[in-house]
């Protein structure tokens, strides 16, 4: 083998140094663009603001049930401030909204919460140039089935399609199964999709649906098939995205029929905890349960971590390090980034995690990370981009410092590497062999690496 010179190889490793520094931003998101390469391609009639990973803000985490019409829309006002130039851009009302159904057996929403409506809510959130998003479950809700409503355009009553020997979702809140064999059946999913649609809705958080987590068991594969059908008719583009803990052993039949699935229960832990949410309870277990579903994910459809709960600075319940490990763990799994915390109290440290533009790009790019091992709480996580560059995330899962080790082997069999830290912004030069940080507990690295040499 020939042998470079020493002047040689600093003539390369110079020229490869200012490759990286160049495309440290650009060669993460664009040359890691969807459709370009993933192992799922992107359908070419599903819009394009569908294919990435959602970026934006839900009501639950902070607010729960007490949410307004004023709440709303002063989250929405902040985000436009704020996040939006990022890349943040739905405004997504979580439960609590609705306290009753129309004459048609559809979800309604409380007047005195929204004075104005639904309708202009979304008008407001619409006017910053945002997306509104809201909630709901499947199923024929209690109220509908008490009132027998009539199904919108057709001469059928929900007695006539529903099923009352099944729940008609996880939540055991009363509701009843939909009999698609039955008239009248689809067309119930269609009047609410139409209805959603008409009042400017852009995403649905549709919760308890099962197999999966919950409270009592429930099968809604058939209520996500019709409701993607539904959607599309109504030729409006709609992220339909699933809660929660869905069941892994359908995991095709939530990639073929959603835009997102959540893969594990809440992230907060309410009352057991002081904060919004907490590492060992809630925020650990997606590293164990995240790495089997990333053959899943691809341009239109993303596992879902839940939302982040990182923006209010000790309120968040994690550590300052915690929360650089939750961004970069959403980040590499290319899952949505819907942040759960107050946009009106955002914390300036915190402010720097959400809003770092290397560590988005590698979200949005679209291709979820692997861990090479998981034998001990020390992990290194991969994954390829379509420029021949990896993303690589260091992760310290302990509750002590402790060295963690990338080995550059492990990207193809490569000798050299050059590495920039994308939470720095700064280019770490050429390095032989791997790279070893000792992190602190529970904290993490992230790199974009170009392997070298074989």
């Amino acid at each position: 083998m020939m042998r470079r010179s020493r002047k040689t190889a600093r003539l390369l490793g110079t020229l490869a140094a200012a490759a990286l520094c160049a495309g440290a931003v650009q060669g993460t998101a664009s040359a890691g663009a969807l459709g370009d390469g993933s192992s799922s391609a992107a359908p070419d009639h599903v819009p394009w603001q569908l294919l990435r990973p959602p970026m934006g803000w839900s009501s639950w985490s902070s607010f729960h049930g007490g949410i307004s019409e004023s709440l709303i829309e002063a989250q929405a006002t902040a985000m436009h401030t704020t996040l939006q130039k990022y890349g943040y851009q739905y405004v997504n009302i979580d439960a609590g909204w609705s306290d009753h159904v129309d004459q048609y057996g559809r979800d309604a929403w409380n007047a005195t919460k929204f004075p104005d409506g639904i309708p202009a809510v979304a008008k407001y959130v619409h006017s910053l140039g945002l997306k509104f998003g809201i909630y709901l479950v499947p199923g024929i809700p209690k109220a509908a089935l008490a009132a027998n409503s009539q199904v919108a355009g057709t001469p059928y009553h929900v007695a006539d399609i529903a099923d009352s020997t099944r729940p008609g979702n996880t939540a055991a809140d009363g509701s009843a199964a939909i009999d698609y064999t039955k008239p009248g059946a689809a067309a119930y999913v269609q009047s609410q999709a139409d209805l959603l649609a008409s009042w400017g809705v852009d995403y649905i958080k549709m919760d308890f649906v099962g197999p999966g987590g919950g409270r009592v068991a429930a099968d809604n594969r058939a209520d996500i098939e019709h409701w993607h059908t539904a959607l599309a008719r109504t030729g409006r583009p709609i992220h339909l995205e699933l809660s929660n803990s869905l069941s892994f052993a359908d995991a095709a039949v939530w990639a073929q029929y959603s835009n997102g699935w959540r893969i594990e229960g809440d992230v907060e832990c309410y009352s057991h905890c002081p904060g919004l949410t907490n590492w060992s309870v809630r925020v650990v277990k997606r590293f164990t349960d995240a790495p089997q579903w990333v053959p899943f994910a691809g341009p239109g459809h993303w596992n879902d971590l839940d939302s982040v709960e990182v923006g209010n600075g000790a309120a968040d319940g994690l550590t300052p390090d915690e929360r650089q490990s939750m961004v970069t763990l959403w980040s590499v799994e290319s899952a949505p980034l819907l942040l759960g915390t107050d946009l009106g109290k955002l914390d300036p440290a915190d402010l720097g995690l959400i809003t770092n533009p290397e560590v988005i790009a590698v979200d949005q790019a679209g291709h979820p990370a692997h861990p090479v091992s998981q034998a001990t709480p020390q992990q290194v996580w991969i994954a390829a981009n379509p420029d021949h560059s990896y993303t690589v995330a260091l992760f310290n899962l302990g509750d002590t410092a402790a060295p963690v080790t990338a080995n550059w082997s492990d990207l193809g069999g490569a000798k050299y590497a050059l590495v920039r830290d994308l939470w720095q912004h700064k280019n770490l030069g050429l390095l032989r062999g791997g790279y070893t940080a000792t992190l602190a507990p529970h904290a993490s690295l992230l790199f974009r690496v170009i392997p070298l040499g074989k």
